[in-house]
């Protein structure tokens, strides 16, 4: 197995890898490619590569029940949300999106916190149904795991029975 920030995070360590795209007006899941994991450059050349209606595809990315990545493309634009910036000390997929955000010294400004500290773009999904306050309640809420949260936000983006059926996940 992988050690966390040395190689792409392993299938044991990844709770959700999936990719979520529009084709034929259709939400559509599925698994991301493995080798593209540790870095957020990598993973959204790879989401421009999906055959996506509307040139949105969505990333959705939990590690070992401790934080998630939403990374998303709308044609040259990247956008990006790390659930808690301390995650960049072990995990190279974190420590890329904040590399990415121009937020390197963030994670170091965060040790101290008791409560994870989200960096990016909280209003990544606004245009699609979930606004950056209902993104961050979900963030905030200290019952769900990041992939309940991954559930709760294809829920309301329209595909969340899809999503909970592709990675395993009972409702929540």
């Amino acid at each position: 197995m992988d050690t966390p920030g040395t190689d792409a995070e392993s299938d044991d360590e990844l709770d959700v890898a999936v990719v979520a795209y529009r084709r034929a007006g259709e939400w559509q899941v599925d698994d991301l490619v493995t080798e593209l994991l540790d870095d957020v450059g990598a993973i959204a050349a790879g989401l421009r590569r999906v055959p996506s209606d509307d040139g949105v595809a969505l990333a959705l990315i939990s590690v070992e029940e401790d934080f998630l990545v939403l990374v998303r493309v709308v044609g040259d634009s990247t956008r990006v949300l790390l659930s808690d910036v301390t995650a960049a000390e072990e995990w190279d997929v974190a420590e890329s999106a904040l590399t990415l955000l121009g937020l390197t010294e963030l994670a170091l400004d965060a040790e101290d916190e008791e409560e994870p500290v989200p960096a990016g773009d909280l209003a990544i999904l606004a245009d699609l149904g979930v606004s950056a306050e209902d993104l961050t309640d979900l963030l905030e809420d200290d019952e769900l795991l990041p992939e309940e949260v991954l559930s709760e936000i294809a829920d309301q983006l329209g595909f969340g029975e899809l999503f909970d059926d592709w990675v395993g996940l009972a409702p929540v």
